[in-house]
């Protein structure tokens, strides 16, 4: 069928058109306690703006994050489990870890404190106690950055992981949200990140009991999925938006973030090697 110059230059057009917008969009994962935060709803529409990108996110655990990007999925992952985000860029499934943000985890619980967790000098010496009181505890139980934090202070506790009681140990199977809903029905405690609890809404009797103790630090990263694994990854657009995250404006959209007068991010991009 021979077309006119008029229809032609139209299907030219509507075709670039798709195409461009095609290109310019790059799927994200990004953990639970991210998304919850809020912080996404902010950074997004001036991603938008600034790139012309649309940054479509897939909300999940880390562990499962880490899974999207390894079947190339996903362009990028936004996570934070150093350990597995480091073997992630060993194995060749990212081009390299940059760091963006951080925050912190807090142990929240019932405000009567049956296990008084708020004496203890340590999280370690707070989960000690919630574990020899057998109080309820709400786990993410989705292999997450959270869960596996979770996991790794429980050990430091000296406390057997395998030998967790159903009983007084709940896990979820969900994500931080969920998992919140699940402690504050049940009055129970729990371990969420800083972002998470001051967003969350259906408090409860839940309140914050304990915090400050170095070990909660919490590091968020951005890793492009590597184009050598996966030849479809958009790596150039996920360099222009870790370049985003990383820049002036982005870092400072993060710091300026806040929740009830409270920072919910600390940016800490510039202090970190883009290879490192």
């Amino acid at each position: 069928m021979k077309l006119g110059p008029i229809r032609l230059a139209f299907l030219i057009l509507t075709w670039f058109g798709i195409s461009t917008a095609q290109a310019s969009d790059i799927k994200l994962a990004v953990t639970t306690s991210f998304n919850n935060s809020g912080l996404s709803d902010i950074l997004i529409p001036e991603i938008k703006k600034d790139l012309g990108m649309d940054v479509h996110l897939l909300v999940v655990g880390t562990g499962q994050a880490l899974k999207l990007g390894r079947a190339g999925d996903v362009d990028a992952i936004l996570v934070h489990s150093k350990a597995a985000e480091e073997k992630f860029v060993a194995e060749g499934y990212g081009t390299h870890r940059r760091e963006i943000m951080y925050n912190d985890f807090v142990l929240i619980g019932p405000s009567d404190d049956p296990a008084k967790t708020h004496d203890a000098k340590t999280i370690a010496d707070a989960l000690k106690e919630i574990y020899d009181a057998k109080s309820i505890f709400a786990s993410r139980g989705d292999d997450s950055g959270t869960h596996r934090k979770e996991l790794s202070l429980w050990k430091a506790a000296g406390v057997d992981i395998e030998k967790l009681d159903a009983k007084w140990y709940r896990a979820a199977g969900a994500g931080m949200g969920a998992t919140l809903n699940t402690a504050s029905g049940m009055n129970a405690y729990i371990l969420a990140d800083r972002a998470s609890w001051l967003k969350f809404k259906n408090k409860g009797d839940l309140k914050l009991l304990f915090s400050g103790d170095p070990v909660l630090f919490n590091q968020y990263a951005f890793l492009p999925v590597n184009p050598a694994k996966h030849a479809h990854a958009k790596n150039d657009l996920a360099l222009q938006l870790e370049e985003w995250l990383t820049g002036k404006k982005g870092q400072k959209m993060i710091a300026d973030y806040k929740l009830e007068g409270e920072v919910l991010f600390t940016p800490n991009a510039n202090k970190t090697d883009p290879q490192g």
